[in-house]
């Protein structure tokens, strides 16, 4: 068996029974490499060498969570909770009560949107506005699968489809440019034609999970949030403003620096300074926010040192070589094919903005060779790159929501964001992938 394909099946495998990301993910790349023929000494010494890849990322989530908490200390996002609270309290359980779940829904999905393009904070916003509205989601009986659901459409979806912000990034920087420097023109290309379809497909994932698979509702322990969450948080009008003007100023740093470390200390030391946060309560706060997004950071950590393993091995290059020897000329069979070896890859990086440069190489002249069109190639390059984002258990797509979610204990990873995430838009995504490449 590939070396790539036996890693990202054990880690999965691994996670699915409930072990730590973490440890399945150490446990996969040691068993990736030793699959490959290397020494048990080369892969761990592979492994290492890519940690530091997830090092500023790590770095960077610990001081978004002390700013999260900060901003938690202000009120900002318990004053929503409370204007959310009073309107359940004052409806009944019938249309009024959907109309508010629908209301949190519209709310949490244009705020995810916004973090990736508007106020490009990625996942950052989650530990700041979830929490506060699990008590008013518990009332309402909301299925946490459901906000997974929504909150993992919207950190992906507008990056692989809109060219601004991180999908600047994505379609223009790392997509497009890949694709031109492999054989193909792009400069006429328009990309959201491209990806139109592959969107499609994750909005109607949405739309599945919205009004089917988790419309109804489901219970959760009261006492828990209560004891985890606080519900009676303490604000003013002065705690607000200074909340607003910290995020503003966390956003105009970020931009200009081009660090959300510097950033979210920005907006820390600001809630300092006007007295939001006391000085002798500034260090318990700051411990607090890293160890409320220190899980996200390690597991990033330990995803670097798995893709490292897999780029060492030298069979993702015989993976995909293995999946254009199946081909042959079958255009059909050809799409399929680069499709899954995409989700494989990226499910295992965790990374749709790694896997790119990885697959362009290869499938570009590839597809030229098969007669697809430019657009098609970018739509199929595209969606093997964001396929397994979704669905992956060391992407921060899935392990955002995770960590906002679960703060009561309440939220597994793996079953409630991971296995919801990966049948709700992989599986959408896979087929408007292959239908865009095929029509296009």
């Amino acid at each position: 068996m590939n070396a790539v394909v036996a890693a990202v099946l054990i880690m999965l495998v691994l996670s699915l029974c409930r072990i730590h990301v973490v440890v399945a993910l150490i446990i996969g790349a040691i068993s990736g490499g030793l699959v490959a023929g290397m020494s048990l000494e080369d892969t761990i010494n592979a492994f290492n060498s890519g940690l530091g890849g997830g090092a500023t990322v790590a770095l960077s989530y610990a001081t978004l969570g002390a700013f999260a908490v900060a901003i938690g200390k202000s009120g900002l996002a318990h004053a929503l909770a409370d204007k959310a609270l009073a309107m359940v309290g004052r409806q009944d359980e019938g249309g009024a009560a959907t109309g508010i779940r629908f209301m949190i829904i519209g709310l949490l999905l244009a705020v995810a949107i916004s973090s990736q393009n508007i106020l490009p904070i990625h996942i950052a916003f989650i530990p700041l506005v979830v929490p506060p509205l699990l008590f008013v989601m518990a009332k309402l009986h909301m299925d946490r699968r459901l906000v997974a659901c929504v909150l993992t459409f919207g950190l992906i979806t507008p990056y692989m489809f809109l060219p601004v912000g991180f999908g600047g990034i994505y379609l223009n920087e790392i997509l497009l440019a890949n694709v031109a420097d492999n054989g193909v023109d792009a400069s006429e290309l328009n990309v959201m034609s491209a990806m139109a379809l592959p969107a499609l497909g994750m909005f109607i994932g949405l739309l599945i999970a919205v009004f089917f698979s988790y419309r109804g509702g489901r219970g959760y322990d009261m006492k828990l949030i209560e004891r985890t969450e606080r519900v009676d948080v303490k604000y003013s009008p002065k705690t607000l403003i200074m909340a607003l003007v910290a995020i503003v100023v966390a956003f105009v740093v970020q931009l200009w620096l081009g660090s959300m470390i510097l950033g979210a200390l920005a907006g820390f030391v600001l809630f300092n300074i006007s007295g939001v946060v006391k000085w002798k309560e500034a260090d318990d706060l700051f411990t607090e926010g890293m160890k409320m997004l220190a899980m996200i950071g390690f597991i990033m950590i330990a995803a670097n040192g798995f893709a490292e393993v897999m780029r060492e091995t030298g069979e993702i290059k015989s993976l995909v070589e293995g999946s254009v020897a199946a081909i042959g000329d079958n255009k059909a069979l050809a799409a399929l094919l680069m499709l899954v070896v995409g989700l494989l890859i990226t499910m295992g990086i965790g990374s749709s903005f790694s896997t790119i440069p990885i697959i362009a190489a290869l499938y570009v002249p590839l597809a030229l060779q098969l007669g697809f069109s430019p657009l098609a190639i970018v739509a199929l390059v595209g969606t093997a790159g964001a396929l397994g984002d979704a669905g992956s258990p060391a992407s921060d797509s899935t392990l955002g929501p995770t960590a906002g979610l679960n703060v009561d204990g309440q939220h597994n990873h793996i079953w409630d964001t991971v296995v919801p995430t990966f049948l709700h838009y992989n599986l959408p995504l896979l087929a408007f992938g292959w239908l865009a490449a095929m029509v296009l």
